[in-house]
């Protein structure tokens, strides 16, 4: 028998090595990018040979498949994935789903949310010991009582917060007086939503989306986790949704380790690599 390793396995040990690599050197190697301090302290490392779980949430317009480059990078280097639904029901309701998911892991966490998928995990891991770090991909970090609506229009230049509004308002079975679901225009969402994807892929992506319960854009938000959990910010400075300004606000209200790069909304599609480079240094550092 050979000793020397099958390509697919050399292929498998160059993804990991890689991915390990960027994990500690994409911090600094991303052009335009920077790390700032944050304000809680990072505590030691996890016992030799335990990693966390990493739990990915997806934001409004969206679904677990936008996850599916950072799964793998994050799976080739040895981490268990949870990607789970987010409802878009509403930023109670979907938290509370999101925390009943969590409390069926046991060993520690790190949970990271997309966009809308911010709200939803400030509010799913207060309380949980088991949640070791936040991360933030070009998502909203709220305070208690800040809504996403109030949140998007809190710094201009959303693509979202324009005249006329660029959703379409669609009725569904057993909504609550008032409410339906909302829907981002498909001759709105290629420019806005996915600006710097590939046109092909943007107008598939608008086709798919999953719509956003109306009433979510005013519900206010909870105690935030950020405020016994380290967190990390991964902050795209080519986002239409979140304009740069307010993701900046946010990130230093929570006290969070901010890494800009030159990416769109949706970051975790057009450069997942640096995503999952911030994702594995928060677990790597945290316990």
């Amino acid at each position: 028998m050979s000793v020397h390793a099958s390509r697919p396995a050399r292929a498998r040990l160059i993804i990991v090595v890689v991915v390990l690599a960027l994990a500690g050197l994409l911090l600094t190697a991303i052009p335009g990018g920077s790390a700032r301090a944050a304000a809680h302290p990072v505590r030691a490392a996890t016992a030799e040979g335990v990693k966390p779980t990493i739990v990915l949430v997806h934001g409004a317009w969206a679904d677990s498949g936008s996850w599916n480059a950072v799964t793998a990078l994050l799976q080739a280097a040895g981490y268990t994935v949870d990607a789970p639904p987010n409802p878009l029901r509403g930023l109670s309701y979907d938290a509370s789903y999101l925390a009943d998911f969590l409390s069926t892991i046991s060993g520690p966490v790190v949970l990271v949310g997309h966009s809308y998928g911010g709200m939803v995990i400030t509010n799913a891991a207060t309380g949980n010991s088991n949640v070791k770090a936040l991360v933030f991909d070009d998502a909203y970090i709220p305070a208690a009582t800040d809504t996403l609506l109030g949140l998007t229009s809190a710094e201009p230049g959303s693509c979202l917060a324009v005249t006329p509004a660029p959703f379409n308002l669609v009725p569904y079975p057993g909504a609550p007086s008032g409410d339906a679901d909302l829907y981002v225009k498909q001759s709105v969402f290629p420019g806005c939503f996915a600006n710097g994807l590939p046109a092909a892929e943007a107008s598939v992506l608008a086709a798919t989306q999953r719509p956003l319960a109306y009433s979510t854009l005013t519900e206010p938000s909870g105690t935030p986790a950020w405020k016994t959990i380290p967190s990390w910010a991964i902050i795209g400075t080519a986002d239409h949704v979140i304009p740069l300004a307010e993701q900046l606000n946010m990130a230093r209200n929570a006290g969070a380790h901010v890494t800009e790069i030159n990416a769109p909304h949706l970051s975790m599609i057009s450069d997942p690599a640096a995503v999952a480079a911030v994702i594995i240094r928060a677990a790597r550092v945290t316990g």
